[in-house]
């Protein structure tokens, strides 16, 4: 078990090293462009060749973008059929999220307001989800 010390490294939501994997793998325009695309999707997911008509990527390019992104844990893959389908993990983007909220604040609450406004405003918040 990992001990819990928050500000040390270690996170009652998610190691210090997954986080800074998902954010590295979102920190490229493609990468973030194809997570965004993939959460809007829903848990159904889209197909590789949907994916690279939206993105409007070469399938190398969506491949390697796609694993990366697969690789940090925030999407994963079935396949269907002839076509592999690709959907975020929501629960690891919950996790990436509570992480970096994990410390918000410093006791006063209204500085967190306008990022919980922001999440609530967004498309679960419209109960779009």
């Amino acid at each position: 078990m990992v001990e819990t010390v928050t500000r040390f490294g270690y996170s009652r939501t998610m190691e210090q090293t997954d986080a800074v994997a998902a954010l590295s793998a979102l920190a490229h325009p493609g990468r973030l462009a194809i997570f965004r695309l993939l959460v809007r999707a829903g848990p159904g997911g889209l197909a590789a060749g949907e994916i690279a008509r939206a993105t409007g990527s070469l399938p190398n390019t969506l491949s390697t973008n796609l694993g990366i992104l697969v690789q940090a844990g925030l999407a994963g893959s079935r396949r269907e059929g002839r076509s592999i389908i690709y959907s975020a993990d929501y629960g690891r983007m919950s996790g990436l999220l509570a992480f970096l909220m994990e410390d918000c604040c410093a006791g006063e609450p209204a500085i967190c307001d306008p990022a919980i406004a922001a999440a609530q405003a967004g498309a679960c918040g419209q109960a779009r989800c």
